[in-house]
């Protein structure tokens, strides 16, 4: 019992594990957090701009959450991600409360580990975007309708719609889609209909999603006119099931490979769901956790626009599935199997990343020189012995399921945390970053051209732009455009990156 709560106590921490070590990551993180760095420097804590320009991707939750956080302890990679790793927490702990509810305490743990470990939901759960927010909120939905369903008391009921209201104002109509979607479904396999219109007519509970979920964008209509809700909700959401946005295309097939590569190490409990899908099936519970991520799933497949984290969406009901197979027959060789192909695969990725330096664009070959001496023999040591111990359940029978899974867990997580992600951070942003920190203190406006990488308005702490260039602008640009630019001098250089002054 002891070290069953002290396990908890380390995965609720996880997503803190060297939180602010990395650079911030362009696009995404620098997108956020410029848009939050414009709040301050416009005074403007209602509406969103990224460089200049209105940004209508997003709701407002997450700007709000940054800039709380930035104003109490301030700017940093930690601060930056604090929300979401927060946010991240909880949802580790409302899947452990509630698995351990509905099911046991082993269970819960289970659940937890998975979420907090994985190799996808590693980078989401400490990312300073909106999906952390966005994934806490669908638990919390999708839970407080299982509890209602199960118990018909009126809490759960209300506690489903608030969650609801916040990832909606998180992320959008993805926070009320999921959830109802799963639920009608559920209720059609059973042909409860009363259940579902009992869920989505109560009156008190919807009246609560509005009065949480509308005000902001009433009065950001009135601020900005029905652009903004055109903007929001054609282009931003709707469109992007239409046609691909940003280059972000992938065939049918897209999210599986993505779905097998982000469970890494426990991709062996999924093999074992998969082989037992009539079972699953007839249990209520897995059957509402199979639904919430098949909608998901088949959803964002056929969607114009697919991203990898869109698919994690769906991973609060997977998860309810992989955490019934822990204790399975098949499941500790096959998780010692796919943990081993985990640790091979990041003894392998120095190689990797070698063999396709010749491929890459002159630009990113200058970024990415050197690169293998960014892995020391920390690195090598760390994935090595963990190699090992993921190889033990198999040569060692007395080793139980439960050391393969929170063994493989918690080892690559914390690799992931440690080791992969500062490298790679280092690696591709270091530049921004320090180009960044040093134009802070330069005078004369600051551009991009060329590049997208909103990050430098962050660490500048200074608004930037993107307009043809004058003498006394500051230019952050690559190699390979700094010939398109007028005169200048070049204040910076490092790896393909150059901030030079226009004469």
């Amino acid at each position: 019992m002891r070290l069953d709560r002290l396990l908890l106590a380390v995965l609720v921490l996880f997503p803190f594990l060297a939180l602010g070590t990395p650079p911030l990551f362009d696009l995404d993180e620098g997108a956020f957090t410029a848009s939050t760095t414009e709040m301050f420097l416009r005074g403007d804590f209602l509406s969103s701009y990224l460089l200049g320009e209105p940004r209508h991707d997003k709701p407002i939750l997450i700007y709000w959450l940054q800039a709380a956080s930035v104003s109490l302890l301030g700017s940093s990679e930690f601060t930056w991600r604090l929300p979401s790793a927060l946010a991240s927490s909880l949802w580790i702990l409302a899947t452990y409360g509630f698995v351990s509810r509905v099911r046991d305490r082993q269970a819960g743990l289970a659940a937890a580990l998975i979420i907090a470990t994985a190799a996808g939901l590693t980078i989401i759960t400490r990312a300073a975007t909106a999906d952390a927010l966005l994934n806490l909120f669908l638990a919390g939905a999708g839970y407080a309708t299982w509890l209602w369903l199960r118990e018909r008391e009126q809490r759960w009921l209300y506690a489903a719609w608030a969650a609801m209201a916040l990832g909606f104002l998180a992320k959008g109509p993805i926070a009320l889609l999921i959830p109802v979607g799963t639920l009608f479904l559920w209720c059609a396999t059973r042909r409860d209909w009363r259940s579902f219109r009992s869920w989505a007519l109560a009156p008190g509970p919807v009246l609560l999603f509005l009065a949480v979920a509308l005000p902001w964008f009433v009065i950001q209509t009135g601020n900005e006119g029905p652009g903004f809700l055109a903007g929001f909700f054609f282009k931003h959401n709707l469109a992007r099931f239409d046609t691909p946005m940003e280059g972000h295309g992938g065939n049918p097939f897209y999210y599986v490979p993505v779905v097998l590569i982000s469970l890494l190490p426990h991709t062996g409990l999924l093999l074992v769901a998969l082989a037992r899908l009539k079972t699953i099936w007839r249990d209520e519970l897995l059957r509402f956790g199979l639904l919430w991520f098949l909608l998901a799933f088949v959803a964002f497949s056929f969607s114009g626009t697919k991203l990898p984290h869109y698919i994690y969406y769906g991973y609060g009901g997977l998860v309810l599935i992989l955490a019934a197979q822990a204790e399975h027959q098949a499941s500790r060789w096959l998780l010692a199997i796919t943990g081993a192909i985990t640790f091979a695969l990041l003894l392998a990725v120095p190689s990797l990343l070698d063999q396709a330096l010749p491929r890459l664009k002159p630009d990113d070959l200058l970024l990415a020189q050197d690169i293998g001496s960014h892995f020391g023999l920390g690195y090598w040591l760390w994935c090595a012995a963990a190699l090992v111990v993921s190889l033990l359940p198999l040569l060692l029978r007395p080793l139980t399921t439960r050391f393969a899974l929170y063994g493989n867990g918690l080892l690559a997580g914390a690799t992931m945390a440690f080791f992969l992600l500062p490298i790679v951070g280092q690696v591709q942003q270091g530049p921004v970053k320090k180009a960044g920190l040093l134009a802070r203190d330069l005078s004369g406006p600051l551009l991009l051209h060329g590049i997208n990488t909103p990050s430098f308005q962050t660490y500048a702490g200074r608004r930037v732009e993107k307009r043809p260039a004058r003498t006394g602008d500051l230019v952050l640009t690559r190699e390979s455009r700094l010939a398109e630019l007028p005169a200048t001098e070049v204040v910076f250089r490092e790896r393909s990156y150059v901030l030079a002054r226009v004469k």
